[in-house]
């Protein structure tokens, strides 16, 4: 079934666009020049993100005069929110920057465009059909996936290489098990105060989710009736249990960073009081910014189940406002803004690795330097994240599992309640969005 707009959501898009007409003060419109005025809402923050964004607006608004785009800075931390106020308001942008996973809510609310029928076949073919898949809605696509990125291990490499243990590759890396005896090796030989892992579980959902599916867990399961339900199985319970054991248990992983963000961990890891810290594969240009001189690092691929280091991601996005007035000159933006060289700058802008397939192969990506050639490896096993098209997964997330991770990781909980909490409350509010 295709995703319709809500009949509600069409009179609130008549009004917008009466008061448009009127004020003709809206990104979107054409004005009595004849210009059409696009308005693009980034959330590039990184510097070198912003700047290549802010560069590539600045080229296509110089080769179409006729087709002008508005960079608009937008932020992480608010856009759920900020989107959902400017769409029943209507007022969204034109192009809208965003990630796989906030997009479910939106596309079946009829907030966004289906771009099957306006996307180039270029572009179509470019990307693999598995990142598809993160924007795919019942039967239309509502975004492009265009940047993505594998948590890694970041670590201290005179500690790993002195240590004595097994360097992972991305051909042969650590399984759970193997990862779990790997940090309690290392706190031993680190001494007291100082630990094999740090693992910055502020945001806990995500991480513990999306490392899942290398065993084999996927939490989130859909019935004949297209229904989502949550059941916690043995898959499901090898990444928490073994995060659990690290923190409770061996005394391998420090319980002090469990609150942090991955920020937040970097200075223990340039001291020296971790081996090593799971992050996103972005985090290496901090890194490279704020690590002291003198500091060794380098870059391992996450630990896998018995199906390899799959695991689950979920890509940034450019969509398209269903109120736009212009959504094919919107389109043909964000096919000059993916272009395979314009991809490639953006992702060396955000650290990050690109959907697309002949971007992918730049020899840029393939370098040693900052671990980019351990990333690239690992792009053929990023999947689709298991809550992809969840409807009702930010309450979930919000109310539900980040609350009942952060207890378990603690100790506070034991994995029966973690069970009970996840599955009966979560499905509770599934409910609720599939009625």
């Amino acid at each position: 079934m295709r995703v319709r707009k809500p009949r509600s959501r069409a009179l609130t898009a008549a009004v917008a666009a009466l008061v448009l007409l009127v004020t003709g003060c809206s990104g979107g419109q054409t004005r009595d020049d004849r210009t059409i005025r696009l308005r693009f809402q980034s959330l590039a923050w990184q510097k070198e993100s912003v700047d290549a964004n802010k560069e590539l607006v600045e080229e296509w608004n110089a080769a179409h005069p006729d087709i002008q785009v508005e960079y608009v800075q937008g932020n992480w931390d608010s856009v759920h929110d900020q989107l959902l106020t400017s769409f029943e308001g209507g007022e969204a942008p034109d192009i809208i920057h965003d990630a796989s996973d906030d997009l479910a809510d939106f596309a079946y609310g009829g907030y966004l465009a289906d771009l099957s029928e306006l996307l180039p076949e270029r572009l179509r073919s470019d990307i693999p059909e598995q990142s598809w898949e993160t924007t795919t809605f019942g039967d239309g696509i509502y975004g492009v996936p265009f940047l993505q990125e594998p948590r890694v291990l970041i670590a201290n490499k005179k500690i790993l290489e002195s240590s004595g243990v097994r360097v992972p590759t991305a051909v042969k890396p650590w399984s759970w098990a193997e990862f779990r005896q790997v940090t309690k090796d290392l706190t031993a030989k680190m001494g007291e105060g100082k630990y094999g892992i740090a693992w910055p579980l502020k945001e806990p959902v995500s991480v513990t989710l999306n490392l899942g599916l290398s065993a084999g867990g996927r939490l989130f399961h859909r019935g004949d009736d297209g229904k989502v339900t949550i059941d916690f199985t043995e898959g499901d319970a090898v990444v928490p249990g073994t995060i659990h054991d690290q923190v409770d248990v061996d005394g391998s992983a420090s319980r002090g960073t469990l609150g942090m963000g991955g920020s937040d961990s970097l200075p223990g890891l340039f001291g020296g009081k971790y081996a090593m810290v799971p992050l996103g594969f972005s985090y290496r240009q901090q890194i490279v910014q704020q690590a002291p001189e003198g500091f060794e690092w380098t870059v391992l691929p996450a630990p896998a189940g018995p199906g390899g280091p799959v695991q689950g991601v979920s890509p940034q996005t450019l969509s398209v406002s269903e109120d736009s007035a212009h959504q094919k000159e919107a389109v043909q933006f964000i096919d000059f803004m993916l272009r395979p060289p314009n991809m490639v700058r953006l992702a060396k802008g955000d650290w990050m690795l690109p959907t697309g397939m002949r971007a992918l192969k730049d020899p840029a990506l393939h370098t040693q330097k900052d671990g980019w050639a351990t990333g690239a490896a690992l792009a053929g096993d990023l999947r689709p994240a298991p809550a992809q098209s969840v409807r009702g997964y930010p309450e979930w997330k919000d109310k539900v599992a980040t609350p009942a991770y952060q207890e378990y990781y603690s100790g506070a909980i034991d994995e029966d309640e973690l069970r009970k909490r996840l599955v009966e409350d979560g499905n509770l509010v599934l409910a609720r969005y599939q009625r």
